[in-house]
């Protein structure tokens, strides 16, 4: 069993910043790639960020120049650092890891999710 906690969150306005966490624990050999998405209300849930173990990152365009993820391997955990805040990034926002367990057995584990909610 590999849990991922996350923390961080809440509400702010828009131009804020916010800083998310996720932590994984567990049943964990590696992870390979870490990610966040989100999931708007009566939208489908999105890729936002994802970082490999290697540092490689990927963003959604809508994203890029605002959040900067980072993942501390020792630690297994992975951040998303939210600047500039805009009501559309209002969702709730969701911590993802490709894990390859101890018994080498490969899996994606999710977060249970943290509201973000940007006001106008």
């Amino acid at each position: 069993q590999v849990d991922l906690v996350q923390s961080g969150g809440g509400l702010v306005q828009a131009g804020g910043s916010l800083r998310l966490s996720c932590a994984a624990s567990g049943n964990i050999f590696k992870i390979n790639a870490m990610g966040w998405y989100r999931q708007a209300p009566g939208k489908q849930r999105e890729l936002v960020a994802a970082i490999t173990s290697g540092g490689s990152t990927n963003y959604a365009n809508s994203v890029k120049g605002r959040f900067t993820i980072s993942r501390d391997n020792a630690k297994n955990t992975v951040h998303l650092q939210t600047n500039s805040l805009k009501p559309e990034d209002t969702a709730v926002y969701y911590c993802n890891a490709d894990v390859i367990t101890r018994d080498y057995i490969r899996m994606h584990y999710w977060g249970k999710g943290t509201l973000v909610t940007v006001s106008s």
